[in-house]
This record gives C-alpha cells, structure tokens and sequence, in this order.
C-alpha cells in the first residue's frame, strides 16, 4: 500500500524542477509587464513633449508678428522673441543640475513602478 501512494505522487525533484520553471516563467512574465508598461509611458510622455513643444513654437511665432505689429517693424517683434529664448536659455542653464536630478528621479520612478 505504501509503494502505491509514492508511485502517484511525483518525487521532490520532480516538484522542485516544476516549481522553477514556474518561478522562471513569472518572472518573465513580470519582465515584460514591466518594461512594456515604462515603455508606453516614454511614449505617452514623448507624445506630450512634442505636443507642447509645437504649442510653444507656433505660439512664439503667432506672439513675434503680434509684437511685429505692435511695434511696427519685423525685427523688433521676432528680436523680442529672440531675447525671450536667450534668456529661456540662460534660465535652463544655470538650473541645469536641478533638472537633471528631476528627470533621472522621475525616469526612476517610472522604471520602479
């Protein structure tokens, strides 16, 4: 009786061997849940980017023959947009280091979830 109940179950490495495989097939699974989920927020958030980027573009144009107009003159009007993007320039570089911490934070958090 006791031979019959060890021949129907299977033996320890038999279990040890299924269990991982399982182990390595969750973790796959897992892999690719991650990666594909921090995949469509990079492209959510590229989409977003550039968006806002046109946004700004087609606004500092619209704006530069609004004060082109104002002012009477093209190159007063677009010479005023220039200054506004050196001094966006200057900003950006002077809090250069800010910045890089607040993007590679949040790239890390987006990986971590």
């Amino acid at each position: 009786m006791d031979e019959d109940k060890k021949e129907q179950q299977p033996p320890i490495i038999d279990q040890l061997k299924e269990y991982v495989e399982t182990r390595i097939k969750i973790a796959k699974l897992k892999a690719i849940d991650g990666s594909t989920s921090v995949i469509a927020s990079i492209i959510a958030d590229l989409a977003i980017v550039l968006s806002l980027t046109l946004v700004f573009i087609f606004g500092t144009v619209t704006l530069g023959f609004y004060l082109a107009e104002l002012f009477g003159s093209f190159w007063q009007g677009f010479g005023c947009i220039a200054v506004l993007y050196i001094i966006i320039v200057i900003i950006l570089k002077v809090r250069r280091h800010n910045i890089q911490k607040t993007i590679a934070s949040r790239l890390i958090e987006k990986i971590l979830n």
